[in-house]
């Protein structure tokens, strides 16, 4: 993996903190995201790309309750990263999703470990309030690894898949796949529709 490419991934684990552990900015979003990371890239307009359809396909789930979301922000870096290495937008984007939703589960499990952590620290920061500074910050920083860890290892291993599936694919599948792409923000907008008949009633 080229420095550049390392650099994304660091710089898609940054703005993965946003979601949930820190700064809460909206700059996650997938539409916000996808620019981010596309001018990193050095394409600005393919992650502009990405970074819509990524929001319209993931715009009707929220994160209620207990469910942990796909996550925007690996949606858009996966085919981007893959982008750079010249696989076509419309195979990235799919590997993209699926590698968002793997770590919605990765999430789930952290945060379940996170908590029997927390437990423990709750006792030791009872005793002394004072050393809950680097609490955060060591808490803060597994966090940024573990998804720096995650992005990396996804982003290795879908551009090895690409790279040997890719002189298999017949034009067919090539079609295929690009009309899928392109009916994703259809789709997207399809579940929008509801959502805005709901507000003018």
């Amino acid at each position: 993996m080229t420095t550049s490419l390392i650099l994304l991934c660091l710089f898609a684990a940054l703005l993965e903190m946003d979601v949930t552990y820190a700064f809460q900015t909206l700059v996650s979003r997938p539409i916000i995201a996808g620019p981010l990371l596309g001018a990193a890239t050095g394409d600005l307009m393919a992650g502009v790309q990405v970074g819509v359809f990524t929001e319209l396909l993931f715009t009707d789930i929220s994160p209620l309750g207990g469910i942990v979301p796909p996550s925007g922000v690996v949606a858009v870096t996966i085919p981007l990263f893959l982008h750079s290495l010249g696989v076509e937008l419309y195979f990235g984007f799919f590997l993209g999703v699926a590698c968002s939703v793997l770590y919605s589960f990765f999430d789930a499990f952290l945060r379940k470990t996170r908590f029997t952590w927390l437990i423990f620290l709750e006792k030791k920061i009872g005793r002394r309030p004072d050393g809950i500074t680097p609490i955060i910050a060591a808490s803060l920083l597994l966090s940024f690894l573990m998804a720096f860890i995650f992005i990396s290892v996804a982003a290795r291993l879908c551009a090895q898949l690409m790279f040997v599936v890719f002189p298999y694919l017949t034009p067919k599948m090539h079609f295929a796949f690009r009309l899928a792409y392109m009916a994703v923000p259809w789709i997207g907008l399809a579940a929008l529709i509801p959502t805005f008949r709901l507000k003018t009633r």
